[in-house]
């Protein structure tokens, strides 16, 4: 059998240099987090997060316009994972089981077993608890999660043909959805019986299933 060449290194570049752009990515998120974890955001600086990565601060400012956005990196791609799923669900689905469905896909993802340091559950919804103490990280999140808002509200009235600006139901259950993944998210504990994504999913679907009987039950009964 004929052995095929190797590509030309023209061909091959491309693919290893950004494999090494996403690793140092990663490296600077995880550094950051861990920094920010220990002791603080405020006291953290661009520049100890560089050092521990051995790279430069320009090169820090060619992945994240600052510390706020490198914070937020995991959070950020996590909810982008979120919504590329919830585009995918069937078309049969309700968009309540649509959200419910793509969530779960999504927390499963970020406990699998590829993931480590600042990937895992544990330090998302610990960087959570630091975002919700720091009222920049906070201003800079709430900002995020209004926009993701909106663009699920766009999904679910495109699933259901509804056109949003006349049609309030895709808005109501896109704010609704996110009011009830917040309030799950800080009720999150360490001692958390279950842990891992299984944990956070069962948090979740305990939130979710209140949800109809907030809004339309008989709180008396």
């Amino acid at each position: 059998m004929a052995v095929q060449p190797a590509p030309p290194p023209a061909t091959r570049e491309p693919g290893l240099r950004a494999r090494k752009k996403q690793r140092t990515r990663e490296a600077l998120i995880e550094a950051a987090h861990r920094l920010f974890l220990s002791q603080g955001f405020a006291r953290t600086t661009v520049d100890e997060i560089a050092t521990a990565v051995d790279v430069s601060q320009r090169t820090f400012f060619r992945y994240f316009a600052n510390k706020d956005e490198v914070a937020l990196a995991v959070l950020a791609d996590a909810e982008d994972d979120f919504i590329a799923r919830l585009r995918t669900r069937p078309a049969e689905e309700s968009p309540l089981r649509a959200l419910r469905a793509a969530i779960v896909e999504s927390w499963r993802e970020l406990g699998s077993s590829h993931r480590t340091g600042t990937g895992t559950v544990t330090a998302a919804l610990e960087l959570l608890r630091l975002i919700e103490g720091t009222p920049t990280l906070l201003a800079a999140h709430l900002c995020r999660v209004t926009e993701q808002e909106r663009v699920v509200a766009r999904v679910i009235a495109e699933r259901e043909g509804l056109d949003p600006a006349t049609d309030l139901r895709p808005t109501v259950v896109a704010a609704a959805f996110g009011g009830v993944l917040r309030t799950a998210h800080l009720s999150w504990t360490a001692d958390q019986e279950e842990t891992g994504p299984e944990g956070m999913i069962a948090l979740i679907d305990r939130h979710l299933d209140q949800l109809g009987p907030a809004l339309a039950g008989d709180w008396r009964h």
